[in-house]
């Protein structure tokens, strides 16, 4: 049996899908990991079964390998530690195979079972919507993949927990939407003394949306005026934020 789990791959700004397969097959007892992983992934070898280990459980004296799909693409960072987990628990019956062929799971995972905070979930959850699958992720940044709209999302604090809730037993909350950082005030347009002419062209600017070039010599309030401008645009819009992020 082969038990699959879906996670991403961070490629600058973008997530792509990322397969887990693991298999526990008879054999020579070890777990390799295939699939062109960096250093960081590979240590994940140890993070799970210590993990494991922490839970009560270890791993089968049987042959695991975890191939990471697809296999040309470069698999960086500690983020696939949960999903590798996740395969693992699915292929030892643990963990139920058709529950996570829902959710696409990014996260590190600590020597103790916790679930702890890795970089990119918001484009793991922007992949997820696009999926139209729900997201697995370290409890502490379920506020940053809610900006991801109509995305269940599932935020753990640990594998025992998560495991939990999978099974009914316990009900994780529903972490709350994230809030935007509020952004430091610049200049006030009222405070610039005279530039009638060019505080009209900020305002006409800033309604209609246009692109604006002022001209100038030193010392005659470009920068100021300048700096003025985000404080007569009205707040982003989500999905606004989401583009310039």
């Amino acid at each position: 049996m082969v038990a699959l789990v879906s996670t991403v791959a961070y490629l600058g700004l973008e997530a792509r899908g990322v397969e887990v397969q693991c298999q526990v097959a008879p054999g020579m007892p070890g777990f390799h990991l295939v699939g062109l992983p960096d250093k960081a992934v590979g240590e994940s070898r140890q993070r799970v079964q210590a993990a494991l280990a922490a839970m009560g459980l270890s791993l089968p004296p049987k042959r695991i390998t975890i191939n990471l799909s697809p296999a040309d693409l470069p698999k960086e960072g500690s983020h696939y530690d949960l999903p590798i987990a996740l395969a693992l628990l699915s292929a030892m019956g643990v963990a139920d195979a058709e529950q996570l062929a829902d959710f696409v799971a990014v996260g590190e995972l600590a020597l103790d079972g916790r679930i702890i905070p890795s970089p990119g979930v918001l484009l793991a959850a922007l992949h997820a919507s696009e999926a139209e699958k729900g997201l697995i992720c370290p409890g502490s940044q379920g506020s940053e993949a809610r900006w991801a709209s109509g995305v269940p999302v599932v935020a753990a604090p640990d594998l025992v927990s998560l495991l939990n809730h999978l099974k009914g037993t316990q009900v994780l909350p529903e972490p709350p939407p994230g809030e935007a950082d509020p952004h430091a005030r610049g200049a006030d347009l009222k405070q610039v003394k005279g530039q009638e002419t060019a505080k009209r062209a900020l305002e006409i600017a800033a309604a209609g949306g246009h692109n604006l070039l002022m001209i100038g010599p030193p010392g005659a309030g470009k920068s100021l005026l300048a700096s003025c401008l985000p404080g007569i645009l009205p707040d982003l819009t989500p999905g606004e934020a989401l583009g310039i992020m």
